[in-house]
């Protein structure tokens, strides 16, 4: 990327390997979502039961997403004793930070090629103002959070392995 703008060679790549699908193409399944103050045993048997990796944690009153739940992450916390499956989800989450933060919105129409950038940490239209996915542009990521364009409703979850099954469906 030069100022701001993507290269012909990684543009006509992209394009040959998405060939204009967007992330409503991946049929992310639906979003998890949990409150803080769920237990963290109920947390991990919803994500167990639906083979999730991440779970998103939303304020109970407001729906307003608060953070994540790492999966992986949880269950290295349980292994050394940090926390306890009778904890609260909060113990464990990963808060967004959204002061003074640049941050990508993803929703269901952001082309493949913008979410993949996304999980490289580099910056497509990062919104000045805040958005959905409240990760910092920037810093590689495994997940994505969807939303929709209002950022109202957290819709699912899309991950890298999403991206490289859809890209290995393809013909």
């Amino acid at each position: 990327m030069v100022n701001g703008t993507r290269d012909a060679s990684t543009m006509s790549a992209w394009a040959d390997k998405y060939r204009g699908a967007v992330v409503e193409d991946l049929d992310p399944p639906p979003a998890l979502s949990v409150s803080p103050i769920t237990p963290i045993s109920n947390a991990l048997l919803s994500a167990f039961e639906r083979d999730y990796t991440h779970l998103t944690v939303v304020d109970p009153e407001n729906r307003s997403l608060l953070g994540y739940l790492s999966i992986p992450k949880l269950k290295g916390l349980l292994k050394d004793g940090v926390v306890v499956d009778s904890d609260p989800v909060h113990k464990a989450m990963n808060r967004f930070r959204r002061r003074g933060r640049r941050y990508k919105v993803i929703t269901m129409e952001t082309p493949l090629e913008e979410l993949e950038a996304f999980f490289e940490g580099k910056g497509f239209g990062d919104d000045a103002d805040g958005g959905s996915e409240m990760r910092p542009a920037g810093e590689k990521q495994d997940f994505a959070v969807v939303t929709d364009a209002g950022r109202r409703f957290v819709l699912g979850v899309a991950t890298r392995a999403d991206l490289e099954e859809f890209v290995k469906r393809r013909p």
